[in-house]
């Protein structure tokens, strides 16, 4: 098997719900990332083999394979295909993944891997109980098959059954939620994450153009008695949308390469991917699937929590990532070490690729050796990757 590296990475900054990219279409929000990774790197976009988008809801401006779409809206050849993922949140990691193997088993030298998501436009259950062109309602996945084994369970409340079993306090959740804006904040005002950042043209609240540079949704100055505040989520004990990601926008990419065509090419790689796994995890608790996938890629890895110098375990609800570092003994100084989801949003189908992007810059900062990428998802999933510094 080959190595493959990562040799450009980018991202959007975020933007919050009918925020700075309301008035995008996701294929042209895509092909701005797509043009950058190339172009940061000089690349001749003729040898790019695929591109690889992660996408949530394809339906509406997503459908038609956003991959292609983005292609056919940059710089890049028309002669170049596309194709997008649905892990549902882990969307983009899975096609990093999944990009990794065909150029680890020599089918291809370079792709693109990639996410995007306008949640401005289309969010949760967007792809479910719509109304077709017909004018049909295209129905659900949850058949009887599903519904007598699992019952209709929601993330929410997956959320608070995951804080209940693991012993997680609404308050430690609050203390955890504070903590990922005020992390994000001095990320921001420190510029940890202007280099990963491509500045693109934007909206801001009055409708003005502006240039986007910084993460929209963080809120500096959150505290406890703001969090209590807001409103208890219904079926859960202390859930809250201050405790939950933020429905927002954004799009990143990475071009992976074989390491002999980085050799021929003569770039400098950013990081290797050193081993990547997935797992399904019960449906019902649903999201607790990195606390079962990190061990299992570790173990390909051949490395221990203690080897990896940052952990990215996405924050889509506060107890997720608590959980996880209660049942895996994790060294909070490690994790999310620039804020996370509930700081930074969670546009769904982006946050795999957008984590490593981040994951891997931050590690290039700190001259550490090992960042591990993972993610819960609907359904009961998670993938996880490790990245290598170059």
């Amino acid at each position: 098997m080959k190595d493959v590296f990562v040799v450009s990475a980018v991202r959007t900054a975020v933007g919050k719900q009918k925020g700075y990219f309301r008035e995008y279409l996701a294929p042209e929000l895509l092909g701005l990332v797509l043009d950058a990774s190339v172009e940061r790197i000089g690349l001749d976009p003729s040898l790019v083999d695929d591109v690889i988008a992660g996408c949530v809801y394809q339906v509406g401006e997503q459908a038609f394979t956003l991959a292609r779409m983005g292609v056919l809206a940059s710089k890049l050849p028309e002669t170049l295909g596309g194709i997008t993922v649905n892990r549902q949140c882990g969307s983009s990691l899975s096609a990093i993944q999944i990009a990794t193997g065909m150029i680890a088993s020599g089918i291809h030298d370079v792709i693109i891997a990639s996410g995007c998501e306008i949640m401005s436009k289309y969010n949760i259950a967007s792809d479910m109980n719509c109304t077709l062109s017909n004018g049909l309602n295209a129905g659900h996945p949850f058949g009887k098959f599903y519904l007598d084994k699992y019952g209709l369970p929601s993330q929410m409340t997956s959320a608070q059954l995951i804080a209940n079993k693991w012993g997680i306090t609404k308050e430690e959740c609050q203390d955890f939620a504070v903590s990922s804006h005020e992390k994000a904040h001095r990320a921001t005002v420190e510029g940890r994450f202007a280099e990963e950042i491509l500045v693109v043209p934007g909206l801001d609240k009055e409708g003005k153009k502006i240039e986007c540079s910084t993460d929209e949704p963080i809120r500096p100055g959150t505290t406890r008695e703001t969090l209590d505040t807001l409103k208890v989520l219904p079926g859960t004990e202390f859930m809250t949308a201050g405790l939950s990601s933020t429905v927002t926008d954004g799009a990143s990419a990475m071009v992976l390469m074989s390491g002999e065509k980085v050799r021929e090419l003569g770039l400098t790689p950013l990081a290797r991917v050193a081993a990547s796994a997935v797992i399904g995890s019960d449906p019902v608790l649903m999201l607790t699937g990195p606390i079962t996938v990190t061990p299992k890629v570790l173990a390909k890895a051949g490395l221990s929590m203690s080897d990896i110098d940052i952990f990215e375990v996405n924050e889509a609800f506060a107890p997720i990532p608590l959980a996880w570092a209660k049942e895996l003994d994790a060294d909070m100084s490690r994790l999310n070490v620039n804020g996370g989801a509930l700081a930074l949003g969670h546009p769904v189908g982006n946050s795999g690729c957008r984590l490593s992007v981040s994951a891997i810059y931050e590690l290039r900062r700190r001259k550490g050796r090992y960042a591990l990428v993972t993610l819960c998802t609907g359904g009961g999933q998670a993938p996880a990757t490790i990245f290598e510094r170059a």
